[in-house]
C-alpha cells in the first residue's frame, strides 16, 4: 500500500508570501498556489513538496530539502547573487566560499547549506 502511494513532504513557514517570492524568484522553481493557499513545488519525476503557513512556525534546525546540482559553484553563485548567505556551522570544514568539500576527502559529496526566508535549512549537493 505505502510503496504505491506517491508520498510527499511539507514543512512549515511564518510568512508564505515571501516564501512564495523566493523558491520561485530566487530558486527558480515551479510554485503554485493551491486551493487551500498552500504553496507547491513541484519537481522533475512527479514529486513535490508543500510548504505551508504556520503561526507558530519554528525553523527546522536539520536540512527540509536538498537541491542535487551538476556545478556546486555555479549553484552557490546564482545563490549569491540573488543576495542569499550561505551558513556555517562550527565544527564543519568549509571553505572561503561556505562549501564543505566532502567530496575531496572521501566524506560525502560537495554541500553547502543555507536558509529559506523563514529559517528553514536547505542545501545545494554536487552530484559529480
Amino acid at each position: 500500500m505505502f510503496a504505491t502511494s506517491p508520498a510527499f513532504s511539507g514543512f512549515s513557514v511564518n510568512d508564505i508570501a515571501a516564501a512564495q517570492h523566493f523558491y520561485s524568484t530566487v530558486l527558480g522553481l515551479d510554485v503554485e498556489v493551491n486551493e487551500m493557499g498552500l504553496l507547491d513545488l513541484g519537481f522533475v519525476g512527479g514529486g513535490h513538496v508543500i510548504i505551508y503557513p504556520k503561526d507558530t512556525h519554528q525553523p527546522a534546525t536539520f536540512t527540509v530539502l536538498n537541491f542535487p546540482v551538476d556545478d556546486i559553484d555555479a549553484a552557490v553563485d546564482t545563490l549569491e547573487a540573488h543576495g542569499v548567505t550561505l551558513e556555517r556551522y562550527p565544527g564543519m570544514e568549509q571553505d572561503e566560499r561556505g562549501i564543505s568539500r566532502g567530496k575531496a576527502s572521501g566524506m560525502g559529496p560537495d554541500i553547502a547549506w543555507f536558509t529559506d526566508p523563514a529559517g528553514n535549512i536547505l542545501s545545494v549537493l554536487s552530484t559529480d
